[in-house]
């Protein structure tokens, strides 16, 4: 049986290979679970959220709560110490080498790569990624706006490098304000029962998105959909996924180690983690690009 199980999935990271290697475009649709081989936590539940940030487990505040914007103006040191330190911690997390496997296939297709990412870490363009097309539907934590917003302006928060009290994990010192107004800043992401995200930004690569798919289809070219860590809790990718892939009739490769399951038979689910399945696809791409080439 379990020999069985081991061809099948064998056969399977053999079929994605193939539709890779044959594709004329690429589409890379990536939840949080792209980002857990890097060492990023995906909180998946309330306890593991805890277990990241212990300090908010003492509060007993889920995450749902702490990523509502009220908290920049009801407690803007927790609030900046919360997103400061995630800022901090992708800034010096490095993309695991399933990104760099992920980046040599992106390079064969004539129509090249997009990405959609619900992911907010910039994790693509550190791995090397076209920042011009990547949509990152969810915003950016790399971009900050005006908490009121007085505009729909964002700029880049290179600048901002905050100390985090590691017991009470509130920021210490000066925190960000709008160059603007003078008003509290906050980061360029989609939160929770936010009515003041400033998405002008991910609008723009929604519709370069937009635009490199309908020249796909105007030219019958043959698109292929790699879906990554993407889960139901919050199935935004998952839907825009199975979107793309029914209107474009589009094979979709769908990565999960635990929602892996897909409805049509042209569609692959391999149930694995990110960098595992990357690596197993990638090798055995490797090989049919290098003997057709």
């Amino acid at each position: 049986m379990k020999q069985d199980k081991e061809k099948d999935y064998s056969e399977r990271v053999e079929r994605a290979a193939e539709l890779l290697a044959g594709a004329d475009g690429i589409l890379i649709t990536a939840g949080a679970g792209m980002g857990v081989d890097s060492g990023l936590p995906d909180f998946r539940g309330k306890n593991g959220f805890w277990r990241a940030y212990p300090a908010i487990q003492k509060m007993n505040l889920a995450f749902e709560e702490v990523a509502d914007p009220k908290w920049f103006k009801q407690h803007p040191r927790l609030a900046w110490g919360f997103y400061g330190h995630r800022l901090n911690l992708v800034r010096r997390t490095t993309p695991h080498p399933g990104f760099v496997r992920l980046l040599a296939m992106a390079q064969r297709p004539p129509r090249g790569v997009f990405l959609l990412t619900s992911n907010m870490d910039g994790q693509f363009q550190s791995a090397g990624f076209d920042p011009q097309r990547i949509e990152e539907c969810h915003g950016s934590m790399h971009f900050l706006q005006c908490t009121r917003p007085c505009c729909d302006v964002v700029w880049s928060a290179d600048e901002i490098h905050l100390a985090i009290s590691s017991e009470t994990l509130q920021a210490i010192g000066p925190l960000p304000t709008c160059p603007r107004c003078g008003a509290m800043a906050r980061p360029n992401i989609l939160l929770f029962n936010d009515k003041c995200w400033v998405d002008n930004r991910t609008k723009q690569q929604g519709e370069c998105l937009w635009q490199w798919l309908e020249e796909m289809m105007l030219d019958s070219a043959r698109l292929v959909i790699v879906e990554i860590g993407a889960g139901t809790a919050l199935p935004v990718i998952r839907h825009r996924s199975d979107f793309y892939a029914k209107v474009h009739h589009a094979p979709l490769i769908r990565i999960n180690p635990h929602e892996h399951h897909v409805r049509k038979a042209r569609h692959i689910s391999l149930p694995m983690g990110g960098l595992a399945a990357l690596e197993a696809i990638w090798q055995v791409w490797h090989t049919l690009t290098q003997a057709s080439d």
